[in-house]
């Protein structure tokens, strides 16, 4: 919906949300909201690089940098709020834990979407296609822990083939550098794939 209201309040969803910037606080949100539905009707998974904001469009891919360190994560926002006066973005726990915010709860942030799109084309690089749905969640778990693009499972309509993918990343260093990071840790080389294989 482009309108919708939380607490007696109303919000309006921005058509898109190129060149969006914000600054304000970030918070997380953690087990108790693991498995249930999204805002976009997507599952929920603490160790998923997701976050929540109020008005972006679903999805949106944002890039949230902490202001005391300086650090950065990519996040895709796949949820909505936090409805909470001077958050601006809610992060799952994996996001959090990267950021080093999930012990202390909030931090001071920047955002930016760079959904639109990055600059030039982007990629995925496909790491693994497992028949274990565990296999890859800890694969998904540990491609997270080791570089900073979102890492998503594509499952199969009967659920015996789990893809895990990076991405998207933009073509060029950014891709070379992932490639580079499995290969450090004796991953295989991925398949890279653009939108349209996917």
């Amino acid at each position: 919906p482009q309108k919708y209201t939380v607490l007696g309040k109303e919000y309006s969803v921005m058509r898109q949300g190129a060149g969006f910037k914000q600054e304000g606080d970030a918070s997380w949100y953690g087990m108790k909201f693991h498995g249930h539905a999204t805002s976009n009707g997507e599952i929920y998974d603490v160790y998923q690089m997701t976050a929540a904001h109020k008005t972006l469009p679903l999805p949106s891919y944002v890039k949230v940098t902490r202001k005391e360190t300086q650090e950065s994560v990519i996040v895709r926002v796949n949820d909505r709020g936090p409805f909470h006066e001077g958050r601006i973005i809610d992060l799952s726990y994996a996001a959090a834990v990267k950021l080093g915010i999930n012990k202390a709860g909030t931090a001071a942030v920047s955002i930016e979407v760079i959904s639109a799109p990055i600059k030039g084309p982007e990629k995925w690089l496909q790491v693994s296609a497992l028949s274990n749905q565990q296999s890859a969640k800890a694969l998904q778990k540990k491609l997270q822990a080791m570089q900073q693009w979102p890492v998503v499972i594509k499952s199969n309509n009967k659920g015996s083939l789990h893809k895990v993918r990076i991405g998207p990343v933009p073509v060029g260093q950014a891709t070379d550098k992932v490639i580079t990071i499995l290969q450090e840790n004796q991953l295989p080389n991925p398949l890279v794939l653009a939108a349209h294989q996917l």
